[in-house]
């Protein structure tokens, strides 16, 4: 008997902190794919905190994402996901065959305030509505 997880897609967001971009990036995929994607982000260098400006940035469009931690990117979390997607961490991400990869380029948001980040954060909605409908017949 197959259970619900094992049908769903699950996707990997990594950048080499996993304070921001791939923190967002999480956080909008769960939200507007309603639990139907599985969703991991990691870093291949984990920052101690969250970007506090990304952080707001989200709050503005409704999405908390205060409780979240930077996590270390381990070869289980690649192997256990679908769709894999770097934001600049380069050669670190571990690459398995039959995996979908997928880089995205996108402005770092540490150091900046939350009016640079406004910007990021709505280029990755963007890409999270798009990678959502690519995934969704496998989502439904």
């Amino acid at each position: 008997m197959s259970t619900d997880t094992a049908q769903k897609p699950s996707v990997l967001f990594v950048c080499v902190h996993n304070a921001g971009r791939s923190q967002m990036a999480a956080a909008f995929l769960s939200s507007l794919s309603q639990g139907a994607i599985e969703v991991r982000s990691a870093g291949s260098q984990p920052a101690e905190k969250i970007n506090p400006a990304a952080v707001e940035a989200m709050a503005e469009v409704g999405i908390d994402m205060s409780a979240e931690v930077p996590k270390i990117l381990t070869t289980e979390a690649v192997k256990d996901s679908d769709v894999v997607i770097t934001m600049g961490c380069g050669d670190e991400c571990p690459f398995f065959p039959g995996k979908r990869y997928e880089d995205w380029v996108l402005e770092d948001p540490a150091g900046k305030g939350v009016e640079s980040v406004r910007p990021i954060r709505d280029e990755i909605r963007g890409r999270i509505e798009e990678l959502i409908a690519s995934l969704a017949p496998a989502a439904k």
